[in-house]
């Protein structure tokens, strides 16, 4: 069995960071495990507190797991500061893990903060230059590239390619606030890739971002190919919106064993 690791905040149970990650793993054919580096209070509407746990003891629970069990491929969500943004790097480089997928995690669905504003400057020095892939959404692109809009494909090429130059081996943009269809964007440094899937038209989108990472990272963990573990990412994540739950008062999460449960009464 191929094991997957996340390094990430809890959510919990609504539906995103830690949760939505072994979900996906488990849904994925992977085993996952999992590194705690901030506890939220949170739900469908909103996150109502943040926790973070001192760098010290996340990198603790990183030792006592990879000198255990090891894993395969390893994703970063929410990081919070630049301390913790800078032992996780150090310890990425020590125990010479990967491929590491970093998703730049850095406002909430419903608008709060998960990453301090100085911390952002850390997140592009320290983990993108260790990163197998980046994967930003358009408002983290934008941050991250210094672009006032990605509106339109060719600005996307823009944000992705001023990206790379940061460090990241493959940006893959996420497109799913443009119109029409969900338009994503993979870039090697070299080459783009268009990845399309029909838009659903709903609101329960709640930890989109955190699963298509966290897919991604179960596909690399078992061996795939950036290409196909990105398409296979993608598929799987727009069948998680296709069934999505409403669960809650606000966003409502994926169902992350539609797979499983598609045909199936869902209460």
């Amino acid at each position: 069995m191929k094991i997957a690791l996340t390094i990430a905040g809890s959510d919990s149970g609504a539906g995103a960071g830690v949760q939505a990650d072994l979900k996906t793993f488990a849904a994925c054919g992977v085993y996952g495990i999992n590194v705690i580096t901030a506890l939220t209070a949170q739900n469908t509407q909103g996150v109502f507190g943040i926790f973070p746990v001192k760098p010290e003891f996340i990198s603790r629970q990183l030792e006592v797991l990879l000198k255990d069990m090891g894993c395969q491929a390893v994703k970063t969500g929410m990081l919070f500061n630049r301390q913790v943004i800078e032992a996780v790097a150090h310890d990425i480089r020590k125990h010479k893990i990967g491929p590491l997928v970093v998703d730049p995690v850095m406002v909430a669905k419903g608008g709060h903060s998960l990453l301090q504003p100085e911390a952002e400057a850390a997140l592009a020095s320290c983990l993108f230059p260790l990163a197998f892939l980046v994967t930003p959404n358009l408002d983290e692109a934008k941050r991250i590239s210094g672009m006032k809009t990605i509106a339109s494909l060719d600005q996307m090429k823009e944000a992705a390619f001023k990206i790379s130059v940061l460090g990241p081996r493959h940006v893959l943009i996420k497109g799913g606030h443009l119109p029409g269809s969900a338009t994503d964007l993979l870039f090697d440094g070299h080459k783009f890739t268009v990845l399309e899937a029909p838009r659903i038209n709903t609101s329960n989108t709640h930890g989109t971002g955190c699963t298509y990472s966290a897919a991604i990272t179960a596909f690399l963990a078992r061996g795939e190919k950036i290409d196909a573990a990105v398409a296979k990412a993608k598929r799987y994540v727009t069948g998680g919106i296709k069934n999505s739950l409403s669960i809650g008062h606000g966003h409502g999460p994926l169902d992350h064993f539609w797979e499983t449960t598609k045909g199936e009464s869902k209460k």
